[in-house]
């Protein structure tokens, strides 16, 4: 057996796992990690925040399903990772993430960064609630099997973040171990659904006037999309996605029902709230997509008939009565659901129904809605994404960030492949874009990857377009300035009043608006950059910024004045109102 030292072990299983790069920060309590990474040529791509390291992991698995490994010191370095594992965990990204800790023989000392004063070497308490699993390793000889169960936990069954604690001599010292077989996809099959459930729903189906699909992440993680859309036209139904699982479906496919939710489509919440049986894949009804659970808003559940197919059994009638449950893998209860549709019943000439004539037509209407958010000056983050679509190619990637940006971008620019529309769903993280869109882009290099995000957000991972700019990856960044958080300013206003916004804008102490100059910022890092106003420069500031071939910055001034600084809300969420607030 050979003779490794803890750095060793980690460094060989990276490389016999395929797993392309380490992403993180060199640190004191890293240094015998790293110092293994540089003898076994492990290769390191640098950042420069923590946090942003698990998000360029989580945009690089969200479009490869691949993982990367995040290292990072103890202490601030460790506890900076929290927000992007964090969105990771509730999006069920996988990823490994070393955090340096104190020496074994120091537990409890207080040395430089430890957490202590209530348990020893405490800091994997702070990461258990936003990670799959979480280990602290306190012997060399623990690692190989440490390493194949947070991996094989990691993918397997509903994916997530493995936290992996290593205190500072484990990485030095060596002992004489085995290193197991790399995990891979070897994690068995697939979980299959119960025969006599999906028969109980296959009948449901069949017999179903109004139904509806409601499709979320885990059919895209299950790579199920080829099953959904045969089910979908074999059915003739409209395929509702939350916006995790945007992209499930061509957006111009004529089954296509775009969203539900207080952010979603007054497509999707009409055809989910008058279906009479909904079959929901891989998704768990949170509040937005379920309008706040406000009945006869997004959904009817009952009188609708829900069938909930999940591989997380606590997803499952969660939130919802369900009448028929499945639990199993998306991919392999499609497959089989479809077998039995085909065996009870024909498949449906849609394209002939009042049903999908009602859908068309739905889909006009609301067409003609958004137009009227593209017209006028200031122009409107509605235009820019119509023209932004417009001047990219259909395969392009789209990285959204939390705020208006993240809102519109799902409810307006369209998407025809699966795993190209990167947002952090349940953690509604600002700050995710840049450093997402960098892993998104080294996963496909060939393929354009543009965030789309405000200034709010953007300026909270700036910084890593030195990161952009230093490995050569030429994503396309769009900042939406509206000087300020104006998802909130406007939130405010439509919740407590047009006169309670506070604490939202950006201004100087004369009242000015106030902003960076983007321009020379990005310039500052050595990206291509302009600034635009008008929807009609779009085009031509996207060919400059691809014909520069680097990173590329382009502001866009939006209006900012409300309501037109924000798309529209076709469904509702629950923000409590102070008593002391007229209703």
């Amino acid at each position: 057996m050979p003779y490794l030292t803890g750095g060793e072990i980690i460094a060989k299983t990276i490389l016999n796992e395929n797993i392309p790069y380490v992403v993180g920060i060199p640190g004191h309590g890293n240094l015998g990690l790293v110092d293994a990474f540089k003898e076994h040529e492990v290769p390191i791509i640098q950042v420069r925040h923590e946090q942003s390291a698990c998000h360029l992991a989580d945009g690089y698995c969200r479009v490869t399903g691949k993982p990367l490994a995040v290292f990072t010191s103890i202490g601030p370095g460790a506890c900076n990772t929290v927000i992007g594992a964090a969105t990771a965990y509730l999006d069920s990204i996988p990823m490994l993430i070393f955090t340096g800790s104190v020496h074994t023989y120091m537990f409890g000392r207080g040395v430089l960064q430890e957490i202590e004063r209530k348990r020893w070497a405490d800091f994997p308490r702070v990461m258990e609630p936003v990670v799959k699993k979480s280990y602290q390793v306190t012997r060399v000889d623990q690692l190989p099997w440490v390493l194949n169960n947070a991996l094989r936990a990691a993918l397997g069954g509903r994916p997530g973040p493995v936290h992996i604690d290593l205190p500072m001599d484990v990485q030095a010292e060596a002992a004489e171990v085995e290193l197991p077989e790399p995990v891979g996809s070897n994690l068995g099959g697939r979980v299959q659904g119960d025969p006599q459930k999906i028969l109980e729903a296959a009948k449901l189906l069949a017999k179903a006037e109004r139904p509806a699909i409601l499709a979320g992440g885990g059919v895209i993680l299950s790579n199920a999309e080829k099953e959904l859309v045969e089910l979908a036209e074999f059915l003739g139904a409209p395929v509702i996605t939350t916006m995790m699982g945007k992209g499930v479906i061509p957006e111009d496919h004529p089954l296509n029902a775009f969203y539900t939710g207080s952010k979603g489509s007054p497509v999707g919440s009409k055809i989910g709230r008058e279906a009479d049986v909904i079959l929901a894949v891989g998704c768990r009804f949170a509040d937005e997509t379920a309008s706040s659970y406000k009945s006869g808003e997004s959904f009817s559940i009952p009188p609708t008939k829900l069938i909930h197919v999940d591989i997380d059994p606590g997803e499952i009638g969660k939130n919802y009565p369900v009448e028929v449950p499945i639990l199993g893998d998306a991919k392999s209860v499609l497959g089989e659901l479809l077998k039995a549709l085909q065996k009870i019943t024909s498949k449906r000439k849609y394209e002939q129904s009042d049903y999908f004539k009602e859908l068309s037509k739905l889909k006009e209407d609301w067409e003609k809605e958004l137009q009227k958010l593209r017209e006028g000056f200031p122009t409107t983050i509605s235009r820019y994404l119509k023209e932004l679509r417009k001047a990219l190619p259909r395969e392009t990637i789209v990285v959204t960030s939390a705020g208006h940006a993240q809102a519109s971008g799902w409810q307006e620019f369209p998407v025809y492949y699966s795993r190209t529309h990167i947002s952090p769903g349940g953690f509604s993280t600002m700050g995710f874009g840049v450093p997402a869109a960098i892993g998104a882009k080294l996963a496909k290099p060939e393929v354009p990857v543009i965030v789309i995000e405000g200034d709010g957000s953007f300026l909270m991972t700036c910084q890593e377009l030195a990161t952009a700019i230093q490995y050569e990856v030429p994503i396309l960044v769009t900042i939406f300035n509206n000087y300020g958080w104006i998802a909130i300013r406007d939130l405010q206003m439509d919740v407590y009043g047009k006169e309670r916004d506070y604490g939202v804008e950006f201004r100087n102490k004369a009242g000015e608006l106030y902003s960076p100059d983007y321009v020379k910022l990005a310039e500052s890092f050595g990206c291509y950059a302009e600034k635009i106003d008008k929807g009609e420069q779009v085009e031509a500031a996207v060919e400059n910024a691809m014909n520069s071939s680097k990173p590329a910055v382009i502001e866009l001034e939006v209006a900012i004045e409300y309501p037109r600084s924000q798309g529209k809300a076709y469904g509702w969420w629950d923000v409590p109102i102070p008593k002391y607030l007229k209703k």
